[in-house]
């Protein structure tokens, strides 16, 4: 089931510090690779919580595996983000600050093979016509992103 549902069972709804890691992949055309969550409809970065004995890399390379069917083979820490900003209470109400740090990958392979339960649609962005309806936690990160990395 997962550490975070287990606690979910003892705590409810309230919330908690939620530690997880996502990934910024990027394709050989510097498109970045966004997911259609089914829970709250909007665009993110692959990624989630991370799992008891598990680093922040192994949950990295875990989640885009089970959310796009991608293998990463490398990863380069961009940041760890934290704070305020990073509330958010997900459509069942539970509550969660997360703690997330996000990679940056290029070296992937694989075919896209999205999760039925998580995800509606995969799809690599340029980066000048990602879509409105970014996910709240993903925002500040990809706008970071895109102001250190990216020029138009």
């Amino acid at each position: 089931m997962g550490y975070i549902m287990d606690l979910r069972k003892v705590v409810g709804s309230r919330p908690l510090l939620m530690v997880a890691a996502n990934v910024i992949l990027l394709d050989s055309e510097n498109r970045l690779l966004l997911q259609l969550r089914t829970d709250n409809n909007c665009w993110a970065l692959s990624g989630g919580s991370l799992e008891i004995d598990e680093t922040l890399e192994e949950a990295a390379k875990r989640e885009v595996y089970e959310e796009t069917g991608l293998v990463v083979n490398e990863l380069t820490l961009f940041h760890t983000f934290s704070g305020k900003e990073f509330y958010y209470e997900y459509p069942n109400g539970d509550q969660v600050y997360n703690v997330v740090s996000t990679y940056i990958c290029r070296d992937y392979e694989g075919e896209l093979n999205p999760d039925p339960v998580e995800v509606k649609d995969l799809r690599f962005f340029s980066l000048d016509e990602l879509p409105s309806e970014i996910s709240p936690p993903e925002r500040p990160i990809i706008e970071r992103f895109l102001k250190l990395y990216h020029t138009k």
